[in-house]
């Protein structure tokens, strides 16, 4: 779409609104909203000013000024608005230069993109990330000094059993672990989904399967078709805002939040992943699992820098609460065709042309700018150092003898530890410019905020545990 499509499109929904948006370090969306009488062939070039010290993570109040420059490819209406509303992702500009925000993650994926194709190795590569998520009636939360709680609550949970509805309690409802794939009335949120994938519709994306995910109270999930990494880190964008809204408007609450339930499965975000080049995929060939030497060594890059990637694909400290060994989390860098313990998966595709990996221990609450431009990053660096990632791991990793248990490497069991990797270990990032060592620490700096505010607080398991001591 070209800014005459965007005005055209405007004209002819005769939408008065245009909202602005973009992503902040954290991977939070925000907007601003404008009157299309201002959307012109020329706002295309001069987009609109804003202030960025108002955002954490990025400018100081000595510099703040910055332009939310919109890309009028990304033009849709929004199906949420009571007035006629287009939204516009945008890309954050430095005024001075005219050139991407080096911590703006839109601008971010668009170098990762440039990257990829300056090394030669591939013209594209597309992603597609499955998100899972929580669909709840209630949430409360409380935190203050003396004393901090939170419960989430589903008519589906299958703590419900024994409760007394007004209208009586029917008892069709998942057990702990027994949510996956049951038809209606178990799975109570069939229509709720279906409307979520259709709003997904409305605002472009490519639906092509929902389903009830494998806890109690309510896990879902939706996929919409790849695409390439930029694309698709605005389509995750779009997924969770209409999924949220869609929820809202049924009276529910939705979260991408990864253990919000205990003793249950947590969500996760498993991203598939390949390359192309003038039209070949490049990860399919005659090696394990119908790979290609490339697709082996960009596996050998993930799984060498994966410790440095949990920072950005595993990005908040209630992630490690999912990826706990022993409890069928996908924490061993291993790979494999058939064997689901393993992080790194190789789905069956009838299609060579299809053939593709699965990194299976990213989550939502990932930036999906950043986890995907890291993942690509420690892929090119396997492809460009040959890194094997060695035997592919068959076994159920799950139950190993402990001395072959040792020999395999695991993600990082905590943010804090991720942050450490990813201090250590940041020159894959940064090359052809993608990362800068002014973004890694600004985004280590404000993750360690919410580490020490973790820390900090008294957990009510401690009081349980430790009070008559």
């Amino acid at each position: 779409m070209t800014p005459a499509d965007v005005l055209k499109l405007i004209s002819e929904k005769e939408a008065k609104f245009a909202d602005l948006r973009f992503t902040d370090t954290i991977g939070k969306e925000h907007h601003v909203t404008i009157p299309t009488r201002l959307v012109d062939e020329g706002f295309f070039k001069d987009g609109k000013m804003f202030d960025g010290s108002s955002i954490a993570g990025w400018k100081g109040i000595n510099e703040s000024d910055m332009i939310l420059m919109p890309d009028p490819a990304t033009a849709v209406i929004d199906p949420f608005y009571e007035e006629t509303t287009v939204d516009l992702r945008c890309d954050v500009i430095e005024p001075m230069t005219m050139q991407g925000y080096e911590r703006d993650p839109r601008s971010l994926a668009k170098r990762a993109e440039a990257y990829l194709r300056s090394s030669g190795i591939a013209d594209s590569a597309l992603f597609g990330p499955e998100n899972e998520f929580f669909i709840f009636d209630n949430v409360t939360v409380s935190s203050g000094m003396n004393g901090c709680a939170y419960e989430v609550d589903s008519y589906e949970g299958s703590w419900n059993s024994g409760k007394t509805y007004e209208d009586g309690n029917k008892g069709h409802r998942p057990g702990i672990k027994g949510g996956y794939f049951p038809v209606p009335p178990v799975d109570s949120q069939q229509d709720i989904r279906t409307a979520m994938s259709m709003a997904c519709e409305e605002m472009g994306l490519k639906f092509e399967v929902h389903h009830h995910e494998v806890a109690t109270s309510g896990q879902g999930e939706i996929n919409v078709a790849a695409n390439t990494l930029t694309k698709k880190a605005d389509e995750v964008q779009i997924l969770k805002y209409a999924l949220q809204n869609v929820a809202h408007g049924y009276g529910k609450t939705l979260t991408f939040m990864p253990k919000p339930i205990v003793g249950d499965n947590g969500s996760g975000m498993h991203v598939h992943q390949s390359l192309q080049k003038e039209g070949k995929a490049l990860f399919a060939g005659d090696k394990y699992g119908g790979l290609s030497d490339i697709a082996l060594y960009y596996i050998g890059g993930i799984i060498k820098h994966a410790r440095a990637i949990n920072a950005f694909t595993n990005a908040s400290t209630n992630s490690y609460k999912r990826l706990v060994p022993g409890f069928e989390a996908p924490v061993k860098l291993a790979y494999s065709a058939r064997n689901r313990s393993a992080s790194i998966r190789i789905p069956w595709i009838a299609n060579p042309k299809g053939r593709r990996i699965e990194v299976r221990f990213p989550d939502a609450t990932a930036n999906p700018y950043f986890a995907f431009a890291s993942m690509l990053l420690a892929g090119i660096d396997g492809i460009q150092n040959k890194i094997h990632p060695g035997e592919p791991g068959d076994k159920d990793l799950y139950d190993l003898e402990p001395e072959e248990d040792k020999k395999i490497p695991t993600v990082c069991h905590s943010l804090d530890m991720a942050l450490d990797y990813l201090d250590k270990d940041r020159g894959f990032l940064k090359a052809g410019g993608v990362f800068t060592d002014d973004l890694i620490d600004a985004y280590i700096e404000l993750k360690m905020k919410e580490v020490t505010r973790v820390r900090m607080t008294t957990h009510p398991i401690e009081v349980e545990m430790y009070y008559s001591l």
